[in-house]
């Protein structure tokens, strides 16, 4: 049985939690949360037998075996840090961290500490992702030389995501992750990013972030990863790849071409994350927990502390997309490509 904390008890939690109730060989044993009303009531909603505003303790104890960091940005490295010193098996929800420097003391306590660490990137978790890269992995689309991934919505959630001091950025930051670490399991972790061209710019929010954002990333074989990231987009998450190779392509649409389509006059109710509407002619996402690969995820990271073994996604994965990221973001000051530090 591996016994969880669980730091954090907003959004992405909750799609931790209802991914961890149908996994068996776990249980989140405590929950933190600075807030002591929204946290007593996610341990009720989700049936967490303890709850505590105080980080430490949540990890300091003797009953946990992994430490779950699904907290804001700006908490991410001292979470990890923390559940290090203590000797406890971590993994952190995307972007690992606010820049690179943050990223490397997070990585360098894990290996220093000798625990078990991994990077909860669900977009490579994903069924359709993974099952692309099965396909790219048996030489079905011949060598991979462009990738197009896309995320966009209308905005996040939470009014931290809107300050760049707190997130490290805007939606490049937010999302760009996802699509940059979508594009390193395609091509192969042994592909090295080599340098980045980036434009962003904030059109449409009042905000002190960029809200759309467009990346360019190429690898030491010349391969191009093109990332498209937007909190402008209407119409709800959207989640698209583009996988070009020398003997065919793929693409993998998470939210919208889904397994089935409604027309409603009346309203159809919940849609998909960040819908604005629900009439007319909609795409619900059946579960939610299991298109966007959390519930894969989860099981894999169970048994990787089960068994001992290190995770195929970890802190250096994380390390990596905020390397590429921090380029990104010198990029569209100086309006050239710029060295991943790699």
């Amino acid at each position: 049985m591996v016994r969880i904390s669980m730091l954090g008890s907003g959004f992405t939690p909750s799609f931790f939690m209802a991914a961890l109730k149908t996994i068996p060989g776990q249980e989140v044993k405590v929950v933190y949360s600075p807030t002591e009303a929204h946290v007593r009531r996610f341990a009720e909603k989700w049936g967490i037998p303890e709850w505590t505003t105080d980080m430490e303790k949540a990890i300091r104890r003797n009953d946990i075996d992994l430490v779950v960091v699904g907290l804001p940005n700006f908490v991410h490295k001292q979470a990890a840090i923390m559940a290090a010193e203590a000797g406890k098996n971590v993994v952190c929800t995307k972007p690992l961290a606010r820049n690179a420097e943050e990223a490397r003391h997070m990585l360098e306590a894990v290996k220093k500490a000798g625990v078990i660490h991994g990077y909860l990137e669900t977009d490579v978790f994903c069924p359709s992702v993974v099952k692309a890269e099965e396909v790219i992995r048996k030489g079905g689309i011949g060598d991979v030389f462009w990738i197009r991934s896309r995320e966009a919505h209308y905005g996040p959630h939470g009014a931290w995501f809107w300050d760049p001091e707190l997130a490290g950025g805007g939606c490049l930051m937010d999302m760009g992750c996802h699509c940059i670490e979508n594009a390193r399991y395609f091509l192969g972790k042994n592909v090295k990013p080599v340098e980045v061209m980036a434009w962003g710019d904030t059109i449409v929010h009042p905000v002190d972030c960029e809200d759309n954002a467009v990346l360019l990333v190429r690898f030491e074989g010349k391969q191009i990863a093109q990332v498209e990231v937007s909190w402008s987009s209407r119409g709800g998450l959207d989640l698209r790849n583009e996988i070009y190779g020398t003997q065919g392509s793929i693409f993998t649409d998470v939210t919208r071409s889904t397994p089935i389509q409604v027309f409603s006059l009346a309203g159809s109710g919940y849609v998909v994350e960040k819908a604005e509407a629900d009439k007319g002619w909609v795409f619900p996402v059946p579960n939610e927990a299991v298109s966007y690969g959390f519930v894969d995820m989860f099981r894999y990271f169970v048994d990787c502390i089960e068994s001992g073994k290190t995770p195929r996604e970890t802190f250096e994965d994380g390390y990596i997309v905020n390397l590429i990221i921090d380029a990104g973001y010198r990029s569209m000051k100086s309006g050239r490509w710029e060295k991943v530090g790699v």
